[in-house]
């Protein structure tokens, strides 16, 4: 299922929330209806948590079905809830916080920034169980803002050149392609939550860029 609506009152959706094949991972403070929306779009439930206590879920942590990555300032008390979730769960070892900005990950690999350190990548790879690449994209590094990514499908910017793609698809062992949301926009990691089930973009994303962020995440395979 895909959908464009507003859940956190601007386009940047992914920098509020977390999802997975499992378990979606929302603010406090997301009101119970945008939870059952978030909840009946992806499939799974969904859970109120925060990292380091801020509501910037999706920007501190990555996650995939096994564990969860988070920023070294996580609280005790966030640790033991994502514990008690069944993950695995480590604070990243760098200076940087901001992990969902700078990996992208799915069950069968994991793209990080190349400025992460090989005690980072290490215990992404541990975490997560599976193998990090570690490169630019598209010019840039904040790579988690860059790439959507499930189990059966990635959207990346529209910026991103073929062997970018192809990079991708090597990596993450599933089809993807170029794409935009919320009208133009390149930072789709940041403006989208998805999963193998479904996903949320940014509410003003066009219907051309629905049909190609429907196509890149394997969502057509299901009809």
């Amino acid at each position: 299922m895909l959908r464009r609506i507003d859940i956190v009152g601007n386009p940047n959706i992914g920098v509020f929330i977390q999802a997975t094949d499992d378990f979606v991972i929302v603010p406090y403070n997301l009101i119970d209806e945008k939870v059952k929306v978030v909840e009946e779009i992806m499939e799974v439930p969904a859970i109120k948590s925060s990292i380091s206590g801020s509501s910037l879920i999706g920007s501190l942590s990555v996650a995939n079905s096994r564990g969860i990555v988070v920023s070294p300032h996580v609280l005790d008390r966030e640790v033991k809830q994502f514990e008690e979730m069944g993950l695995e769960v480590a604070a990243l070892p760098d200076r940087y916080t901001a992990v969902g900005n700078i990996v992208a990950a799915n069950d069968n690999g994991a793209i990080a920034s190349p400025f992460l350190s090989e005690d980072a990548i290490n215990t992404i790879e541990s975490t997560l169980d599976v193998n990090v690449e570690s490169s630019s994209m598209v010019g840039s590094d904040i790579i988690g803002s860059l790439i959507s990514v499930t189990n059966k499908g990635f959207l990346i910017s529209g910026n991103a050149v073929e062997s970018e793609v192809n990079f991708s698809q090597e990596v993450f062992g599933v089809e993807g392609n170029v794409g935009t949301v919320g009208k133009g926009i390149p930072l789709v990691g940041a403006c989208s939550i998805a999963n193998s089930n479904g996903a949320i973009v940014a509410k003003n994303s066009t219907g051309p860029e629905m049909a190609r962020v429907e196509e890149a995440l394997g969502f057509l395979d299901d009809l």
